[in-house]
Protein backbone atom coordinates (compact mmCIF):
# COMPACT_ATOMS: atom_id res chain seq x y z
CA UNK A 1 0.00 0.00 0.00
CA UNK A 2 2.95 2.32 0.81
CA UNK A 3 4.62 1.49 -2.11
CA UNK A 4 1.35 2.11 -4.48
CA UNK A 5 1.06 5.37 -2.54
CA UNK A 6 4.61 6.78 -2.84
CA UNK A 7 4.76 5.70 -6.89
CA UNK A 8 1.43 7.85 -6.99
CA UNK A 9 3.81 11.14 -6.51
CA UNK A 10 5.09 13.12 -9.17
CA UNK A 11 8.72 12.01 -10.10
CA UNK A 12 8.25 8.49 -8.56
CA UNK A 13 7.81 4.89 -10.11
CA UNK A 14 7.46 1.77 -8.75
CA UNK A 15 11.39 1.08 -8.23
CA UNK A 16 12.12 4.55 -7.11
CA UNK A 17 9.03 3.96 -3.99
CA UNK A 18 11.02 0.71 -3.43
CA UNK A 19 13.87 2.51 -3.07
CA UNK A 20 12.54 5.19 -0.93
CA UNK A 21 11.38 2.38 1.71
CA UNK A 22 14.42 0.17 1.67
CA UNK A 23 16.20 3.35 2.21
CA UNK A 24 15.09 4.52 5.35
CA UNK A 25 15.20 2.33 7.92
CA UNK A 26 18.98 2.61 7.27
CA UNK A 27 19.09 6.02 7.30
CA UNK A 28 17.44 6.07 11.06
CA UNK A 29 19.29 3.90 12.21
CA UNK A 30 22.62 5.79 11.41
CA UNK A 31 21.08 9.04 12.64
CA UNK A 32 20.49 7.38 16.00
CA UNK A 33 23.65 5.35 16.25
CA UNK A 34 25.98 7.82 14.51
CA UNK A 35 24.62 11.52 13.87
CA UNK A 36 22.83 11.67 17.60
CA UNK A 37 26.03 10.43 19.57
CA UNK A 38 28.65 12.08 17.29
CA UNK A 39 26.80 15.97 17.79
CA UNK A 40 26.10 15.11 21.06
CA UNK A 41 30.05 14.14 22.32
CA UNK A 42 31.40 16.97 19.44
CA UNK A 43 29.20 19.20 21.52
CA UNK A 44 29.78 18.26 24.87
CA UNK A 45 33.64 18.71 24.48
CA UNK A 46 32.87 21.46 22.54
CA UNK A 47 31.43 23.12 25.15
CA UNK A 48 33.90 22.42 27.79
CA UNK A 49 36.47 24.54 25.34
CA UNK A 50 34.11 26.81 24.71
CA UNK A 51 33.82 28.06 28.69
CA UNK A 52 37.67 28.04 29.12
CA UNK A 53 37.96 30.15 25.71
CA UNK A 54 35.28 32.35 27.25
CA UNK A 55 36.44 32.72 30.89
CA UNK A 56 39.74 33.41 29.29
CA UNK A 57 38.81 36.43 26.97
CA UNK A 58 36.26 38.02 30.10
CA UNK A 59 38.89 37.98 32.88
CA UNK A 60 40.58 41.11 33.36
CA UNK A 61 44.81 41.05 31.56
CA UNK A 62 46.84 40.98 35.02
CA UNK A 63 49.95 39.19 33.85
CA UNK A 64 52.12 38.45 30.87
CA UNK A 65 50.49 34.51 31.31
CA UNK A 66 46.85 35.84 30.76
CA UNK A 67 48.04 38.02 27.47
CA UNK A 68 49.65 34.95 25.87
CA UNK A 69 46.51 33.13 26.75
CA UNK A 70 44.19 35.62 25.32
CA UNK A 71 46.38 36.17 22.30
CA UNK A 72 46.25 32.35 21.80
CA UNK A 73 42.44 31.80 22.52
CA UNK A 74 41.54 34.81 20.38
CA UNK A 75 43.78 33.41 16.97
CA UNK A 76 42.09 30.02 17.91
CA UNK A 77 38.75 31.42 17.27
CA UNK A 78 39.64 33.55 14.60
CA UNK A 79 41.24 30.85 12.51
CA UNK A 80 38.07 28.21 13.22
CA UNK A 81 35.40 30.83 12.48
CA UNK A 82 37.54 31.88 9.67
CA UNK A 83 37.66 28.55 7.96
CA UNK A 84 35.31 25.80 6.74
CA UNK A 85 34.33 23.30 8.53
CA UNK A 86 34.91 20.88 5.62
CA UNK A 87 39.11 22.17 5.52
CA UNK A 88 39.14 21.76 9.24
CA UNK A 89 37.83 18.09 8.99
CA UNK A 90 40.55 17.60 6.28
CA UNK A 91 43.40 18.60 8.05
CA UNK A 92 42.21 16.48 11.24
CA UNK A 93 41.75 13.28 9.17
CA UNK A 94 43.88 13.57 5.81
CA UNK A 95 46.44 16.16 6.99
CA UNK A 96 47.50 15.19 10.03
CA UNK A 97 48.74 11.83 8.86
CA UNK A 98 51.62 14.01 6.82
CA UNK A 99 53.31 14.32 10.30
CA UNK A 100 52.69 11.16 11.74
CA UNK A 101 49.74 11.11 13.40
CA UNK A 102 46.86 9.16 12.37
CA UNK A 103 43.28 9.39 14.12
CA UNK A 104 40.01 6.65 12.99
CA UNK A 105 37.63 8.47 11.14
CA UNK A 106 34.87 8.96 13.97
CA UNK A 107 37.48 10.55 16.37
CA UNK A 108 38.66 12.83 13.81
CA UNK A 109 35.18 14.07 13.24
CA UNK A 110 34.37 14.85 17.27
CA UNK A 111 37.90 16.63 17.32
CA UNK A 112 37.15 18.61 14.24
CA UNK A 113 33.68 19.39 15.41
CA UNK A 114 34.52 19.72 19.04
CA UNK A 115 37.21 22.49 18.02
CA UNK A 116 34.47 24.09 15.79
CA UNK A 117 31.64 24.23 17.90
CA UNK A 118 34.04 25.41 21.02
CA UNK A 119 34.38 28.63 18.74
CA UNK A 120 31.58 29.57 18.13
CA UNK A 121 29.83 28.41 21.49
CA UNK A 122 32.68 30.81 23.20
CA UNK A 123 31.75 33.76 21.35
CA UNK A 124 27.48 32.87 22.36
CA UNK A 125 29.18 32.61 26.33
CA UNK A 126 30.96 35.27 26.04
CA UNK A 127 28.29 37.47 24.74
CA UNK A 128 26.20 36.32 27.37
CA UNK A 129 28.35 37.18 30.33
CA UNK A 130 29.48 40.59 28.96
CA UNK A 131 25.27 41.35 28.63
CA UNK A 132 25.30 41.12 32.73
CA UNK A 133 24.90 44.42 34.10
CA UNK A 134 28.50 45.49 35.41
CA UNK A 135 26.38 46.18 38.74
CA UNK A 136 26.17 42.40 39.40
CA UNK A 137 29.98 42.57 39.65
CA UNK A 138 30.33 45.19 41.93
CA UNK A 139 27.42 43.34 44.05
CA UNK A 140 29.56 40.59 44.63
CA UNK A 141 32.59 42.04 45.34
CA UNK A 142 30.79 44.26 48.14
CA UNK A 143 30.36 41.13 50.23
CA UNK A 144 33.63 40.32 49.82
CA UNK A 145 33.79 37.83 47.02
CA UNK A 146 36.41 37.26 44.61
CA UNK A 147 36.36 37.39 41.00
CA UNK A 148 35.69 34.08 40.15
CA UNK A 149 33.39 33.38 43.16
CA UNK A 150 31.52 36.15 41.39
CA UNK A 151 31.44 34.70 38.79
CA UNK A 152 30.87 31.48 39.65
CA UNK A 153 27.92 32.24 42.08
CA UNK A 154 26.62 35.13 40.22
CA UNK A 155 27.09 36.11 36.58
CA UNK A 156 27.35 32.29 35.18
CA UNK A 157 23.66 31.74 36.05
CA UNK A 158 22.53 34.88 34.58
CA UNK A 159 24.66 34.60 31.70
CA UNK A 160 23.73 30.68 31.18
CA UNK A 161 20.08 31.84 30.70
CA UNK A 162 20.93 33.87 28.18
CA UNK A 163 22.99 31.55 26.01
CA UNK A 164 20.55 28.81 26.49
CA UNK A 165 18.41 29.39 23.23
CA UNK A 166 21.98 30.47 21.07
CA UNK A 167 23.53 27.13 22.04
CA UNK A 168 20.45 25.01 21.39
CA UNK A 169 20.78 26.12 17.93
CA UNK A 170 24.30 25.85 17.66
CA UNK A 171 23.72 21.73 18.51
CA UNK A 172 20.50 21.70 16.04
CA UNK A 173 23.16 22.78 13.43
CA UNK A 174 25.83 20.55 14.77
CA UNK A 175 23.42 17.74 14.25
CA UNK A 176 22.81 19.00 10.49
CA UNK A 177 26.63 19.20 10.02
CA UNK A 178 27.75 15.78 10.85
CA UNK A 179 26.78 14.65 7.27
CA UNK A 180 30.15 16.62 7.02
CA UNK A 181 31.54 13.63 8.29
CA UNK A 182 30.93 11.50 5.37
CA UNK A 183 33.84 12.70 4.10
CA UNK A 184 36.11 11.53 6.66
CA UNK A 185 34.51 8.36 5.61
CA UNK A 186 31.99 7.89 9.02
CA UNK A 187 28.68 6.43 7.69
CA UNK A 188 26.35 8.92 9.42
CA UNK A 189 23.10 9.61 7.85
CA UNK A 190 23.91 11.16 4.53
CA UNK A 191 26.59 8.36 3.67
CA UNK A 192 24.21 6.17 4.22
CA UNK A 193 22.06 7.77 2.06
CA UNK A 194 24.73 8.34 -0.08
CA UNK A 195 25.89 4.38 -0.50
CA UNK A 196 22.40 3.63 -1.10
CA UNK A 197 21.64 6.15 -3.86
CA UNK A 198 25.45 4.92 -5.67
CA UNK A 199 24.35 1.25 -5.47
CA UNK A 200 20.97 1.74 -7.26
CA UNK A 201 21.94 4.92 -9.69
CA UNK A 202 19.46 6.72 -8.40
CA UNK A 203 20.15 9.94 -6.38
CA UNK A 204 16.85 12.16 -5.96
CA UNK A 205 14.64 10.53 -4.07
CA UNK A 206 17.54 8.85 -1.74
CA UNK A 207 18.29 12.46 -1.04
CA UNK A 208 15.13 14.08 -0.83
CA UNK A 209 14.47 11.39 1.44
CA UNK A 210 17.82 12.22 3.64
CA UNK A 211 16.85 15.99 3.72
CA UNK A 212 13.08 14.56 5.07
CA UNK A 213 15.08 12.71 8.09
CA UNK A 214 17.13 15.34 9.18
CA UNK A 215 14.06 17.22 9.57
CA UNK A 216 12.22 15.10 11.39
CA UNK A 217 15.66 14.84 13.74
CA UNK A 218 15.28 18.44 14.11
CA UNK A 219 11.98 18.96 14.62
CA UNK A 220 11.98 16.78 17.95
CA UNK A 221 15.34 18.82 18.57
CA UNK A 222 13.41 21.59 18.49
CA UNK A 223 11.07 20.27 20.69
CA UNK A 224 13.39 19.37 23.46
CA UNK A 225 14.71 22.88 23.30
CA UNK A 226 11.44 24.64 23.64
CA UNK A 227 11.48 22.71 26.89
CA UNK A 228 14.80 23.50 28.11
CA UNK A 229 13.62 27.64 27.58
CA UNK A 230 10.76 26.89 29.18
CA UNK A 231 12.24 25.30 32.06
CA UNK A 232 14.65 28.07 32.24
CA UNK A 233 11.83 30.67 32.43
CA UNK A 234 10.28 29.51 35.25
CA UNK A 235 13.24 29.00 37.13
CA UNK A 236 14.32 32.51 36.61
CA UNK A 237 10.70 33.81 37.32
CA UNK A 238 11.14 31.85 40.81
Amino acid sequence: MLNNLLASLPFMTETRADLVISAFGPMVKAGFLISVPLAAASFLIGMVIAIVVAVIRVMPSENRLHKILSGSVKFYVSSIRGTPMLIQLAVVFYGLPAVGIYIDPIPAAVIGFSLNVGAYASETIRAAVLSVHKGQWEAGFSIGMTYMQTFRRIIAPQAFRVSVPPLSNEFISLFKNTSLASFVTVTELFRTASEVANRAYDFLPVYIEAGLVYWCFCWVLFLIQAKVEKRFDRYVAK
